[in-house]
């Protein structure tokens, strides 16, 4: 049993890899394609199902700005390499050393796009994100009060 266990978990992330691998290669490809054709403003639409596939994730609302296109073809290419690592070494029991070299490597470059994309973003949207204050709780836990939670708002913390 152990051994059909394995195998059937060595084919599941085989399939795994590859299918998430494609998904990625779709929103690089398709990223690439509509940035070079017709701008930044498009790349989030040309992508938005592929990305959904490949990153099951929702995805900010700002989504004609150029990090969206910063983004999404850092992560694809982040992801291309990875899970085409992956699958070879699960197919194949290892990967090409060009391969390796790449999964462990381009993070170099692709992370900081990505982490600088991502840190624009949310600071672009900080506006459709503000939230009046007395929508936000503080949760108190005393021992002295009898163990219990208590919820305040932050003008109640304010006022004690």
């Amino acid at each position: 049993m152990a051994v059909f266990l394995s195998g059937l978990r060595h084919l599941y992330l085989i399939f795994y890899n590859w299918i998430v691998f494609f998904g990625w290669f779709l929103v690089f490809y398709f990223g690439v394609k509509t940035l070079k054709e017709f701008g930044y403003e498009y790349v989030y639409d040309a992508v938005e199902k592929p990305l959904l596939f490949a990153q099951t994730a929702a995805f900010f609302e700002v989504r004609s700005h150029i990090l969206v296109s910063s983004l999404v073809i850092s992560w694809s290419i982040t992801e291309i390499i990875r899970y085409s690592f992956f699958g070879i070494r699960e197919a194949f029991g290892s990967a090409p050393s060009w391969l390796l070299w790449l999964r462990y490597s381009t993070f170099l470059l692709l992370y900081p796009i990505g982490i600088t994309s991502e840190v624009g973003l949310t600071y672009n949207a900080l506006p459709y994100m503000k939230v009046p204050r007395s929508s936000f709780l503080c949760v108190s836990f005393s021992l002295r009060n009898g163990n219990k939670l208590t919820f305040l708002s932050i003008e109640e913390v304010a006022k004690s």
